[in-house]
């Protein structure tokens, strides 16, 4: 007797989870800490000046936590709608994604500690500095874990 099922095509398997999956597997998990840690260095970044002609280097930090604070955002409300529709294709944008923010979030958390150094300030400003470096550092090792996982899933995918 034949089977009625027939073999998934390649490239309509994904591991990517859908709904509230997105929240309980690993390494999706990860980008809801990420989208925490990014929020706080955007507030962190925002609030504070950098004196002495760094700012541009504060530009780059704003730049990146808003950018991959955007694109985190997308991606989780499109893996909890299941908007990938189980193509694996969307396994390689998640690990493009994820290794390009770990690149820039590794260049802008370096910039911040930088440009906080070179304030030589006190007070609460360089605080909010330093809490600055302390979460940029924080997702940029968020970034980087999930890279290497979502490039592990991508390998292992169809």
């Amino acid at each position: 007797m034949a089977s009625t099922t027939s073999p998934p095509v390649y490239g309509d398997i994904s591991p990517l989870p859908t709904g509230l999956k997105t929240f309980t597997t690993f390494p999706d998990l990860l980008m809801v800490l990420e989208w925490v840690f990014g929020g706080l260095v955007w507030i962190l970044v925002a609030s504070t000046t950098i004196p002495y002609g760094l700012p541009l280097l504060q530009g780059w930090v704003m730049f990146v936590s808003i950018f991959c604070f955007v694109f985190t955002s997308m991606l989780i409300i499109l893996y909890c709608i299941g908007a990938h529709g189980g193509k694996s294709s969307w396994t390689t944008i998640d690990a493009f994604y994820h290794f390009i923010a770990a690149i820039f979030y590794l260049s802008a958390s370096v910039l911040q500690a930088y440009a906080t150094i070179g304030s030589n300030g006190a007070g609460k400003i360089y605080q909010e500095n330093i809490a600055a470096v302390v979460f940029a550092f924080i997702a940029t090792a968020l970034y980087v874990v999930h890279a290497v996982a979502s490039l592990f899933r991508w390998k292992k995918s169809p």
